[in-house]
């Protein structure tokens, strides 16, 4: 007898990384937690603000599959305050992973925001709650409740390597993952390029005609 495997596998154990290096990120932008980790990091750009326009918090992944949403509800259901709730749907794109009661259970539960590469629906309901949410698109076809999903573990979603642990970023520019193993040497990273950047744009406010960089790119036989 085949035995009919279980709709849902969940990770063995959730940790989530102190609450003084997520705080580290607080106000920080896409651009410049990117640039911090070498110019990448960002989940597919068709992801997109749908509600909100900012967020911050700590990965709880799942792997929802095509047209399904059991292992979100699951992984809902695991959440604390401040995760960010990252369903992978496969980039599904003819029915909606969510739509505005399960998001407002997240909200309740103090989830800080939900990121997916599938759609959403319930845009109106979805705007009153107030909770970040990041979508390639909306939809008002609903999905199924089957499984199989997974909770807690790895996912790709958007084009990027997602871990529950991993701090998650959105904004106005898109969605960044900074991985669990990175956060000290980004963090270090990232003060350097706000420094960095004041100092440009001070310069740029100023006047400035021509980036330093240029002259590397200049023509061999420009004359100046």
């Amino acid at each position: 007898m085949i035995e009919e495997p279980p709709p849902l596998v969940y990770a063995r154990a959730v940790e989530r990384p102190p609450a003084e290096l997520v705080e580290g990120f607080r106000g920080a932008s896409t651009c410049f937690i990117v640039d911090a980790m070498g110019g990448s990091g960002a989940l597919d750009w068709r992801i997109r603000p749908i509600v909100g326009h900012s967020f911050l918090g700590v990965a709880l992944t799942c792997d929802c599959g095509a047209n399904d949403n059991l292992a979100l509800i699951a992984a809902c259901a695991e959440s604390q305050p401040g995760d960010v709730l990252v369903a992978a749907t496969g980039g599904f794109a003819h029915a909606a992973v969510t739509g505005d009661l399960l998001i407002g259970v997240a909200r309740n539960r103090g989830v800080a925001g939900f990121v997916t590469d599938g759609l959403v629906r319930d845009v109106a309901d979805l705007e009153a709650l107030s909770l970040p949410v990041y979508a390639m698109g909306v939809t008002p076809n609903s999905p199924g409740r089957r499984g199989p999903g997974t909770v807690g573990l790895p996912i790709v979603c958007g084009g990027c390597a997602v871990s529950t642990g991993d701090i998650i970023v959105g904004d106005r520019d898109g969605v960044v993952v900074v991985p669990r193993a990175r956060l000290v040497e980004t963090l270090a990273n990232l003060s350097k390029v706000k420094a960095a950047e004041a100092a440009m744009l001070e310069r740029v406010r100023g006047g400035l005609r021509e980036l330093p960089v240029a002259s590397a790119a200049r023509r061999p036989d420009r004359r100046t």
